[in-house]
Parts: C-alpha cells; structure tokens; sequence
C-alpha cells in the first residue's frame, strides 16, 4: 500500500499510473482553459497568461512528470485541476457564444455595477465551503493516501480560488 509519504521510482509501473492520472488532470484544466480563452483573454492566473500555451503545456508536462513521483501531491493536483477545469466548463458555452473579449467587458460592467463585498462574499463562500469539504479529508483521513490527497486538493483549490477571484475583483474594480 502507498502512503501519504511515499516516493515511487520514476519509470516504475506505479510512476506510470501516477504519471496517467496527472496528466489527465492537468489536460481538462489546460483544455477547458482553451475551450473558453484560446487566447488567454480570460485566463486569471498570471503566471499562466504571462507563460502562454507555448511555454505552459510543456512546462505542465514536465512538472506532471516530476510530480507523479509523489503519490500525495499527484492525488492532490489531479483534484485541484480537475475542479479548475469543471469551474471552467460552467463558463465556456457563454464565453463562446459572447467571444473572450465581449465576454471579457460584459464580466467587466457586471463586477463594477455590483457591491465589492457582494461580490467577495461570494467568492469567498464558494473558497470557504469547498475548504470545508476538503479539511475533514484531510484530518480524519488518518495518513491514508486518496483522502488525505483528495481533500488537500480539495483546501488548495478552495483557496487558489479565493485567491484569483480577490485579485480579479480588486483588478477590475480598480
């Protein structure tokens, strides 16, 4: 049995499983992200729009390399990327239908004709009770690989989306 705490040997049959599934993971985020912004218009991660797709899927595809010798931290991105990329697909059809940049300016008037609180609360809430669902995971998960990795990922994606949705808000309020 693999623990929390265990390296596999790159190359090894279970590298291999661990190697599938975060690549899976990272592959719906990074093809939701293209389905709704093939330019990157929308994409709210800094670091992601500065690297482009140019740089950012063969950077995801060596740190998916590296990361599938660490079972915990496999289990943990491959839940994080696969939330990001269902949060992506609530969005998409409209983000196709209005085109990234009027998707971008109608998203705009929105977040300015609404209260900042208003709107931080909400994100904040959505951040809040998805740590919720990942803390008792983690927790009560006594050191067991898949929920103490499922609910990190969980907490993680809870607060990247807290995060981006905060810098968002106060960038385009701004």
């Amino acid at each position: 049995m693999i623990r929390v705490d265990d390296v596999v040997p790159p190359g090894s049959p279970t590298w291999w499983v661990f190697a599938g599934v975060v690549l899976f993971g990272r592959a719906c985020d990074l093809g939701s992200t293209f389905a709704g912004t093939p330019h990157l218009v929308l994409e709210g991660n800094p670091i992601a729009k500065r690297l482009g797709w140019k740089w950012g899927i063969p950077l995801n595809v060596v740190l998916c390399l590296l990361v599938a010798a660490l079972p915990m931290l496999s289990i943990s991105l491959t839940t994080s990327s696969l939330l990001v990329a269902a949060r992506n697909l609530q969005s998409v059809w409209l983000m196709r239908t209005l085109g990234e940049m009027h998707y971008r300016q109608w998203m705009s008037e929105r977040v300015r004709e609404t209260r900042t609180m208003t709107l931080l609360g909400c994100f904040w809430g959505e951040s809040g009770l998805t740590i919720l669902v990942g803390l008792p995971l983690v927790v009560f998960s006594n050191w067991e690989l898949v929920p103490f990795g499922i609910g990190c990922g969980l907490v993680v994606y809870g607060l990247l989306v807290g995060f981006f949705t905060t810098l968002g808000v106060l960038r385009r309020k701004g």
